[in-house]
């Protein structure tokens, strides 16, 4: 019989591991680049972007390192031909979905929640992904250009 300590051990929620880029420059010696983001770098910086997971011109980037560890949900990045971005919170479900969960502002396109229908478990299926939700994406972007001018930074 367990204790009530390993119940509650065994029901905290487990995090997932993040893709950290290691050679993303930090503005502070002592904390990674994500965490202290140097002036002038766009938001996501410190997370790997994946430069071959592109769709007419759209590029994805992971903030959940789904590659090191497989799960159903997490969370990415999108960056516009401009280099402005936006973030994706995502699940693999069905049917696929997009909701805003963070407005438009000047140095990001929002934030939004996302149903994927395929697994992102390849680099392939991510693309595939991706594309699956480009309208919206476009959509977005062109909101955002419309009243912020294309300011990609901060």
């Amino acid at each position: 019989m367990g204790s009530r300590g390993e119940t509650l051990m065994n029901d905290l929620p487990k995090g997932r591991p993040l893709a950290i880029d290691a050679t993303a420059q930090s503005a502070s010696p002592t904390e990674p680049a994500f965490v202290a983001r140097p002036e002038g770098a766009p938001v996501y910086h410190g997370f790997v972007v994946l430069d071959d997971v592109t769709a007419d011109g759209f590029t994805l980037g992971k903030i959940t390192d789904v590659e090191a560890e497989p799960c159903d949900e997490g969370d990415a990045f999108v960056i516009a031909p401009d280099g402005s971005r936006a973030g994706l919170v995502w699940e693999v479900c069905d049917p696929s979905y997009f909701r805003e969960v963070m407005p438009i502002e000047a140095g990001r396109w929002g934030g939004w929640r996302v149903g994927f229908s395929l697994p992102m478990n390849s680099r392939e299926n991510a693309r595939r992904n991706l594309e699956s939700i480009l309208p919206e994406l476009k959509l977005r972007w062109a909101e955002w250009k419309a009243r912020f001018s294309g300011s990609p930074k901060r």
